[in-house]
């Protein structure tokens, strides 16, 4: 595939054209992708973490210290890279191997050179929806990438992607684009750039270049049924990436909006058996009780039609546009009983994310082996990551592990207030509490989820 690749390309740029000479070769093209490797690899690092994790079934330990790695590209000079998400979330440490330096390189005759310096990174933010996160290392006169339009990518367009597959540093591949925009989950407001570029463990958080040699995309994740690369592989837009960057740079977050509607994109099937106006678009299918949406008036079965003007064509632009529009005011136009209405709808902010309690997570002591969770105490370093609860101590679950996790009892953000009674206000409390308890007795957590306590019962292990 690779040398039909070339030899087609090669053809295809060394092609006569009436009265001139044949302008390229195949080996003028292969220097072009060696300059292009030499461009880009400096801004190239690898990223090594240092962190917990859920040990094996047959160790004795509940968790065990976990090490990682993946790649990232340096996109500021003043020392920003980005990577995945999934990359540096659990980490406790994280380092980035820098590329040596081209003058330092030229020292060295030997085809196989030293590597160059490692440096520790600040997690400066990470956004798991998207699953980009933002590091910084105190490093000057870094050789950093541009993020390109990634609005410009064209199916079948020449990319490259790099980074330290399987640890492997420094290492390039190419192939072309072969959708610009794959959605993974119906209506979801993420889409994909998808590649047949190599793409292996170790390349996630790494660039994904166009010919320019400009970011397009962030190598994410790869669809394969061994492990390994099978020639399908996502990467995040270079879009998406460069407004995440710029909200964690500015906020130390992402902020998105949210006004309290489910909204799906119109099916032909759906349009005929709801007998509606036109088989295309976005329908509401549901409006939040109290929520900024139905204060608004807006209505389930309303067929959205633009939002400021702009028309909406389906349920992933319908969304884009309201994370986008945190704290402002939009105008929705609606078709309604064959009529057309205009609504101002407030987009507030969406709350925050749980999911950023891992970085809290520092060991054996934050493990309830007997509920199958992770835990931290509800104080002032937990609640900046969560919305108001009702009380002031409780135990905040972090993640699950073990078998008692696979029962799906306990979600990430719960807060434990009481076990059978007894009240609970810290990690260590609920351990005593927990200890009493001897292996099969029923036990009914107290706890709050999404603002509303409920029940949670089971046997204890």
């Amino acid at each position: 595939m690779r040398t039909f690749l070339f030899c087609l390309l090669a053809a295809t740029l060394s092609a006569q054209t009436p009265g001139r000479e044949p302008q390229l070769s195949l080996d003028l093209v292969s220097s072009r992708v060696q300059t292009l490797a030499e461009q880009v690899g400096p801004a190239v690092v690898q990223v090594l973490t240092y962190g917990f994790g859920p040990a094996d079934p047959d160790e004795l330990s509940l968790v065990r210290a976990h090490r990682g790695n993946g790649s990232g590209v340096i996109v500021d000079p003043r020392g920003y890279i980005l990577t995945n998400a999934h990359v540096v979330g659990m980490a406790r440490r994280v380092q980035v191997l820098l590329p040596q330096a081209s003058e330092d390189r030229s020292r060295f005759n030997s085809v196989l050179k030293p590597s160059g310096k490692l440096a520790p990174a600040e997690v400066v933010g990470m956004d798991r929806e998207t699953d980009i996160a933002v590091l910084r290392i105190d490093e000057k006169g870094l050789r950093h990438l541009p993020i390109g339009d990634s609005e410009q990518v064209r199916q079948g367009q020449l990319v490259f992607a790099f980074g330290s597959p399987f640890g492997l540093e420094n290492s390039v591949s190419m192939g072309v684009v072969s959708s610009v925009a794959r959605q993974i989950r119906p209506d979801d407001p993420m889409i994909y750039i998808q590649t047949d570029a190599a793409i292996n463990p170790g390349n996630s958080g790494g660039p994904l270049v166009n010919a320019a040699g400009a970011v397009i995309g962030i190598n994410s994740f790869i669809l394969s049924q061994s492990g390994a690369n099978s020639g399908v592989g996502f990467a995040v837009p270079g879009n998406i990436a460069r407004t995440v960057f710029e909200q964690i740079v500015k906020y130390g977050r992402v902020k998105r909006g949210q006004i309290g509607v489910v909204a799906q994109t119109i099916t032909p099937l759906l349009a005929r058996a709801l007998q509606l106006d036109r088989d295309w678009g976005v329908i509401v299918s549901d409006v939040a009780s109290r929520s900024a949406a139905e204060s608004a008036g807006l209505q389930i079965k309303d067929i959205v039609l633009s939002i400021d003007g702009k028309p909406v064509e389906n349920a992933r632009q319908f969304g884009v546009n309201i994370y986008q529009r945190a704290g402002d005011t939009m105008e929705v136009a609606v078709l309604r009983g064959g009529r057309e209405v205009k609504l101002k709808v407030a987009v507030l902010e969406r709350p925050k994310d749980p999911d950023r309690m891992y970085s809290l997570v520092s060991g054996e002591q934050n493990v309830i082996a007997r509920l199958g969770i992770i835990a931290l105490d509800l104080d002032e370093k937990v609640t900046p990551f969560l919305p108001p609860f009702r009380r002031l101590s409780g135990v905040v679950v972090a993640g699950r592990i073990g078998v008692t996790a696979d029962h799906g009892s306990f979600q990430n953000g719960d807060v434990i207030y009481e076990v059978n009674n007894q009240p609970v206000g810290s990690v260590a409390e609920l351990k005593a509490v927990l200890a009493k308890l001897k292996h099969g007795d029923p036990a009914a957590v107290l706890l709050e989820r999404s603002g509303q306590l409920q029940f949670i019962e089971l046997e204890v292990e």
